[in-house]
């Protein structure tokens, strides 16, 4: 396919690609210098970005955004007692016949339902082209297939096990509209059990408001730094004993949260200058201009996908480097069911 044969603006019709029960194995378990667990969003972010340039500018598919639904999440950690520790392996004898390093590396297998958000053209981007739209994500879920995602490999089903879903690539409805909601609802009940993370920039932005009542120095480090935290605290109340007179009793008590909230990784900030392509000794090439980042905190949420309401509570998005061009964050357009989603104003 030429240029002049790349399908215009107007060609394009927005779809979603469901990529179901892919096994992770050895994923990337330590996301930043602050947190680990399951690997950051900008993994998968990057994962898509790696995938569109497989399948090339002919596929007749771009991709906009991306949501993932966890079902396992297998840490490789030595099992026993309170403190745990990476499983961690020793690398090859060196040429001297010495011992090598071992590398710190932590390592976790997943099972994860992958959603993008899409636009198609072509074939597949007719109404009544069920066939070729079928035929694209079967292509799409092949290349997954030889992909890394987080730094794990994909692995195929296991022989005898439960069958992977079939990949669904399906238009999507008018936004707002009653048969949206319905797509919506069908979709996720494919992705049950499971939890899908989502930002809530307005819970952190919300305890910073509330830690600077107490103490007008509160940053936005103390107030993520408050909601990743169990906090437990010893109440105090007074017993009846059987004669009447009174007891004092100490109970402990962990403050009551939000929700199952996990602090992450959401990007990258600008620490320097954006340095032309071939200045900078050691960068991965010589035709890239570089600058050196710090990575970027925000709180994310654990949620049932049946408690979701729309596509957009799910996708992650990269915002346009326009708008930040000293930020490189990426974005989640949750909102409570109860309040407007509040952005965050402070940069992590």
């Amino acid at each position: 396919m030429s240029e002049h044969d790349l399908p215009t603006a107007d060609d394009w019709r927005r779809a979603v690609l469901l990529l179901p029960r892919l096994r992770i194995q050895n994923a990337n378990a330590i996301s930043s210098p602050l947190t680990w667990g399951f690997p950051a969003m900008t993994a998968f972010l990057g994962a898509m970005t790696a995938l569109a340039r497989r399948l090339g500018r002919d596929a007749g598919v771009r991709f906009e955004g991306i949501g993932v639904v966890c079902h396992g999440f297998d840490p490789q950690v030595t099992t026993g007692g309170f403190t745990r520790s990476f499983r961690l392996t020793r690398n090859p004898i060196k040429a001297d016949g010495g011992t090598a390093a071992i590398v710190e590396e932590g390592r976790a297998h997943l099972d994860v339902t992958l959603v993008f958000d899409v636009d198609i053209a072509g074939p597949a981007a007719l109404q009544d082209a069920a066939a070729e739209r079928k035929a694209l994500a079967e292509r799409i879920a092949h290349t997954v297939q030889g992909m890394r995602i987080a730094g794990g490999s994909v692995m195929p089903a296991l022989p005898g096990g439960r069958r992977a879903a079939p990949p669904l690539l399906d238009l999507l409805a008018e936004e707002g509209s009653e048969e949206a909601g319905k797509q919506f609802r069908r979709l996720m009940r494919r992705c049950l059990p499971g939890f899908a993370l989502v930002s809530r920039d307005d819970l952190l932005a919300a305890r910073l408001q509330a830690l600077r009542q107490a103490d007008v120095d509160a940053t936005p480090l103390d107030a993520w730094l408050d909601l990743s935290r169990l906090t437990t605290r010893a109440v105090v109340d007074k017993r009846t004993r059987p004669d009447g007179s009174e007891q004092e009793h100490v109970e402990w008590r962990n403050d009551s949260r939000e929700g199952w909230l996990v602090p992450i990784p959401v990007g990258f900030a600008a620490l320097s200058a954006l340095h032309p392509a071939g200045t900078v000794a050691g960068a991965r090439d010589a035709a890239t201009p570089v600058r050196f980042v710090e990575g970027v905190y925000g709180m994310g949420q654990w949620i049932s996908p049946h408690r979701l309401n729309r596509f957009e509570d799910l996708f992650w998005y990269v915002p346009a480097h326009e708008d930040s061009p000293d930020l490189y964050r990426c974005s989640n357009g949750y909102a409570p069911p109860s309040s407007p989603a509040v952005p965050a104003q402070e940069v992590l």
